[in-house]
């Protein structure tokens, strides 16, 4: 599967963005999915991920800020971001697996290619 991350763009804390992530491939529905981001200096995080069958789970920085969702006729995930704080700053990825859903990284075959989130106090 292809896949290919968009809606990254410059906004001032407080506000909201939505990323886009678009797959390829028919078999879409059947990929548990995430996204990962990667601040400037710092590790690749965890920051969402959504099931096949929907169930949602993220990390305690985002959680209630952000949401995950999926359209598997449009073979999209969504990362809605609200409230953006500063440190929300990064290129942000996602990413595809047919495995479990992990928080890490190693477990997803396939990466979009990244769309830079800037977030100004």
């Amino acid at each position: 599967v292809q896949l290919q991350a968009s809606g990254g763009g410059l906004v001032q804390a407080g506000e909201s963005l939505r990323l886009s992530c678009a797959a390829s491939g028919r078999t879409f529905s059947r990929y548990n999915m995430g996204w990962f981001r990667q601040a400037p200096g710092k590790e690749r995080e965890f920051v969402a991920a959504i099931t096949s069958g929907s169930i949602t789970s993220y990390p305690n920085p985002v959680k209630g800020r952000f949401t995950i969702s999926r359209d598997n006729a449009k073979n999209t995930v969504y990362l809605q971001m609200n409230n953006l704080k500063p440190e929300d700053t990064a290129v942000y990825y996602c990413a595809a697996t047919i495995g479990l859903v992990t928080t890490s990284g190693s477990n997803y075959q396939y990466w979009g290619q990244g769309t830079l989130v800037t977030v100004s106090s």
